[in-house]
């Protein structure tokens, strides 16, 4: 029914504000004129006399005598002045969470040939339209007025086909008129100006290949890249330079031969690829993405891909078809797919469409007025409330079901609340019962109890989830953020327990190895070389490598999961920039020459990983086995020894005993049980056969190396 608009004078009444389901808070002038008599409230249904009335300074406080009525316009009147009653601190209480939580899985469109219904969550909206455009530019479009369900779900059926039509939603909220495009838009025009109404099955590669059945939990081994890092130099043949289709070229090479793009992922033997955000995010202009660069942690929208990757930006199918490609092949070369997602915070959160929708609801706040601002970008994202913890675990399942994404690395999921990522985590695992998810535990000052976040402390209580291990990395190369701190590879002995720790797999912390995520190296901060360039400016390069390839070799060869930085294994520098994320491609970019340049280190690399992939001595299941296992032999401070016996029905190599010297001088380690040993890695070389055997009951290991022997 369409309501009369109320010719009310606004007198002394400044503001009415809804803060609990049945209680107004409104602000007036001169408040010890004001009585608590004549107060009325008027809607669509009429005027109601309010009797339960508290005069306090300049705040009167009304208790409704029921609770309030949401989706219409609704006043405050007193003595012939009236103010409209905007729905604030309300839209933050449990109360408004427990009557509009909607558990329905239609949100967004639902296109079918001959008719595509829409859906959209806004509670506190009075009126609510969807526009229709025939292309993604137009500015007028075909206005159609939507009706409100059960749980504030405004809902629309249109008939017809509606294939590639463009909309949008025009919501009347707090008597404001905005245009918001659709928060569970599943296809986006460029820039995510536009939703699209779109047919999913347009979008499916030729055939999802299968993947082999995972050994164990923990035999995966990730490698983190950026895709446009990855493609876009001069020297890799690729021909789709910056984009999804780069890294699902085959037979592409670099000027001397050697493989590179998706060849070489296959040929460095990892297991698993994390791209850096691939979600659509707003700090990269798609219409000029050749000539802009961000690492994309600014998410605009949970549901579709980053257009700046696609061939063609504006067309609603492209980056999605081209994203599902790139899996699909990726899949056929049995590398599985982890995304990195972005759920902690939005880009512009004021310009976001469910800030637009929902006022107030979707970000955490640490005071009634302000917004918490843990992530340091200016917004939290509210994981603890029902909604905005159901569009997160709608967007993982999602991922999974429509994409085939193998697992999920949550940015500063610290910011997360627990129950969300317990959420996550059941819903994944029912459809793919291998789903890796890890993340940031980093303790951040948001505006929600430390005890009920997903923090790296938190970790007994997320069984299945894993965490970056902080300070395991800080132990083995030294301080991330003071840069000149030297770590165990430089000799220094303060971190050395840590260490420890850390090649045993936290136990102290995690359930299982799988929780630990061990690495030295990603896409934050320094790079492992140019961070002991600062440590040790002067210092010969063959000593840096040395120091370097003792730092990779203890996180592949650690329990738990190892993550490799695309590039750490040549020794990738980024010219010193600690922070690139918006740094230009000459920083940036995956240099291929110099990885050709350091072949050597690169087969060293590859086949420790082959080495770990082959021996499950280096990635048992569970801290009972790893204890059963793991003995540390006695060694000096600058090195670290130990001894993986008793491993007849875990692996082919039934005793086990690796060194890792961080000292400048040889050292002599004592062999255990007057066995006969073959040594597979030294400091020159690795090796899946024997390199040598050893002669006596003790290990000479040289400076700055890694060293492996098994027993005969």
């Amino acid at each position: 029914m369409k309501q009369k608009k109320q010719s009310f004078v606004n007198c002394r009444l400044k503001a009415a504000e809804l803060v609990t389901v049945d209680t107004v808070r409104v602000t007036v002038e001169n408040a010890p004129q004001i009585d608590s008599h004549s107060w009325s409230m008027i809607n669509s249904k009429g005027e109601s006399p309010l009797k339960n009335v508290t005069i306090n300074d300049e705040m009167v406080l009304i208790r409704l005598p029921k609770p309030f009525t949401f989706g219409e316009d609704s006043y405050i009147v007193y003595k012939g002045c009236s103010c409209y009653i905007k729905p604030t601190v309300v839209v933050r209480t449990k109360e408004f969470d427990q009557l509009f939580y909607y558990e329905g899985d239609d949100l967004g469109a639902c296109y079918k040939k001959e008719e595509t219904s829409l859906a959209v969550w806004a509670p506190t909206a009075t009126r609510m339209n969807v526009i229709c455009y025939k292309s993604w530019h137009d500015e007028k479009g075909e206005t159609h007025p939507c009706w409100r369900d059960e749980k504030g779900v405004w809902r629309i059926r249109l008939q017809g086909d509606y294939e590639g039509v463009w909309y949008l939603f025009e919501v009347y909220v707090n008597q404001t008129w905005r245009c918001v495009v659709d928060p569970y838009a599943k296809f986006l025009c460029v820039n995510g100006e536009k939703a699209m109404i779109g047919d999913r099955n347009k979008t499916e590669p030729g055939k999802w290949p299968i993947l082999e059945t995972q050994e164990s939990a923990n035999d995966c081994i990730i490698y983190e890249l950026h895709i446009r890092d990855f493609t876009i130099s001069p020297d890799n043949g690729i021909k789709h330079k910056g984009n999804y289709l780069g890294l699902t070229e085959q037979g592409t090479t670099d000027k001397e031969l050697r493989v590179t793009g998706l060849d070489y992922l296959s040929y460095i033997g990892i297991t698993h690829v994390e791209l850096l955000p691939v979600q659509e995010y707003g700090s990269v202009d798609e219409s000029n993405r050749e000539s802009e660069y961000n690492w994309g942690y600014d998410t605009t929208h949970f549901f579709v891909p980053e257009g700046s990757y696609a061939s063609d930006p504006y067309d609603g199918y492209c980056r999605n078809r081209e994203l599902k490609q790139l899996i699909a092949t990726l899949h056929g070369r049995q590398i599985r797919v982890i995304m990195d997602v972005v759920f902690n915070h939005l880009y512009i959160w004021e310009e976001s469409a469910l800030d637009m929708l929902v006022p107030g609801y979707f970000f955490r706040y640490a005071t009634e007025n302000q917004l918490s601002d843990g992530t340091g970008v200016g917004n939290d994202f509210a994981s603890e409330r029902k909604m905005a913890q159901k569009i997160i675990v709608d967007a993982i399942r999602y991922w999974i079901e429509e994409y085939q994404v193998d697992g999920f690395r949550f940015d500063l999921m610290g910011i997360l609340d627990i129950a969300t990522m317990k959420r996550v985590r059941e819903a994944a695992q029912k459809i793919n019962k291998n789903i890796l998810l890890f993340g940031e535990g980093w303790d951040l000052p948001t505006a929600y109890p430390r005890e009920k976040r997903a923090i790296i402390d938190q970790a007994t209580n997320l069984r299945g989830i894993g965490f970056f291990q902080d300070k395991f990395r800080d132990a083995v190369k030294g301080s991330t953020f003071e840069v000149t701190q030297p770590g165990f590879i430089s000799g220094s002995t303060h971190g050395l327990n840590e260490t420890l720790l850390g090649i045993q797999g936290s136990m102290d912390k995690f359930d299982k190895p799988i929780q630990a995520i061990n690495y030295v190296e990603s896409h934050d901060n320094h790079t492992l070389w140019d961070k002991l360039k600062l440590i040790h400016p002067i210092e010969r390069q063959s000593i840096l490598q040395k120091r370097h390839k003792l730092a990779t070799a203890i996180i592949l060869l650690s329990q738990g999961v190892p993550f490799i930085h695309a590039g750490q294994e040549w020794f990738r520098t980024k010219h010193g920039v600690e922070n690139s994320y918006n740094s230009p491609d000459w920083v940036n970019v995956y240099n291929w020459k110099q990885r050709a340049y350091f072949d050597s280190s690169v087969e060293y690399i590859r086949t420790l990983i082959k080495i770990r992939r082959k021996h499950p001595g280096f990635r048992l299941e569970s801290f009972k086995m790893i204890r059963n296992h793991f003995h540390v032999i006695k060694a000096e401070s600058t090195c670290i020894a130990y001894h993986l016996r008793g491993l007849e029905n875990v692996d082919e190599w039934k005793e086990i005993v690796v060194v890792h010297n961080a000292g400048l001088h040889e050292e002599i380690i004592f062999l255990p049980n007057e066995k006969k040993w073959q040594v597979f890695v030294d400091d020159n070389s690795a090796s899946l056969i024997p390199l040598y055997k050893i002669g006596e009951d003790c290990a000479h290991v040289s400076p700055l190396s890694t060293f492996i022997c098994v027993s005969l």
